[in-house]
């Protein structure tokens, strides 16, 4: 694609005559069902165009209910099973049983580091992160990593892992630079509501550069709804909105993103 991929432009990329993006088939990589203000059954019934759904723990009470969950919808929605960097302090008290969810989950995460809200003090941030990633490469199984204003530490801890097509960065909103620095180690991209956003041009520019080959997409529900439904609950239904967004970013037909980001998913969490 030609010019800066302002937000004007990715709104009159879209108004094309490509399919509309809730006529194809997705798979919601990151959607908390179980945080959800909404019944998180009919929003799995409300979204028969979402043919799976990954639904990431943030701690051991959410990390269980997303398990319940996935029981609830065999083949539609898997649990993954972490703590989030916010309740990082915890990890010595909940760390133990978390790891013995491992066999159940698909991944390992929602994990990482946010020092933007440091909820959590950074030391127990990275702590409790170093130890996921250990248990991700443990139990041979992806980690959903969580990285907000802590893109030097997060690729650092990652890159002496040996960091990989395992490692998912969750809603990532880098720009072009930190895009193209974690595009060398190898992971997976997975975006959501910001790269739609009037204000998302940075998270724009950033997936301008990355392969769509190594990107899924995903809703951060009950979090980050795009628009036209900004302020809303989120909800899996709206994943074909992300996936619509990057197909504007790449001058993709939105069909094609469908199948690359549905094919990646499946890939990277086995599904």
């Amino acid at each position: 694609m030609s010019g800066p991929v302002t937000f004007g432009n990715l709104i009159r990329m879209n108004r094309t005559d490509q399919p509309r993006s809730d006529e194809n088939e997705w798979i919601d990589t990151h959607c908390h069902l179980q945080l959800a203000d909404a019944d998180p059954d009919a929003l799995v019934r409300g979204a028969p165009n979402v043919v799976r759904i990954v639904v990431p723990g943030v701690d051991l009470e959410s990390s269980n209910a997303a398990i319940e969950l996935a029981g609830r919808h065999q083949g539609r929605v898997f649990p993954t099973a972490g703590l989030h960097p916010h309740e990082a302090s915890r990890w010595s008290i909940e760390g133990d049983a978390i790891a013995d969810l491992a066999p159940s989950v698909v991944a390992i995460g929602e994990t990482g580091l946010d020092f933007y809200r440091n909820l959590a003090p950074r030391d127990a941030q990275v702590d409790s992160f170093r130890a996921q990633i250990r248990l991700a490469i443990s139990v041979a199984k992806p980690l959903i990593v969580h990285c907000r204003d802590a893109f030097a530490e997060v690729h650092d801890l990652l890159e002496a892992q040996g960091a990989g097509s395992w490692v998912v960065l969750h809603c990532w909103t880098g720009g072009p630079r930190w895009s193209k620095r974690f595009s060398e180690l190898g992971v997976t991209f997975s975006f959501a509501g910001p790269v739609a956003f009037e204000t998302g041009d940075t998270v724009r520019r950033g997936a301008a550069v990355i392969d769509p080959h190594v990107v899924m997409v995903e809703t951060d529900t009950p979090y980050l709804s795009p628009p036209p439904h900004r302020g809303e609950d989120n909800q899996p239904s709206r994943v074909g909105l992300i996936g619509a967004a990057l197909a504007g970013v790449w001058g993709m037909a939105v069909e094609d993103v469908a199948v690359c980001t549905t094919n990646k998913a499946k890939a990277v969490f086995s599904l």
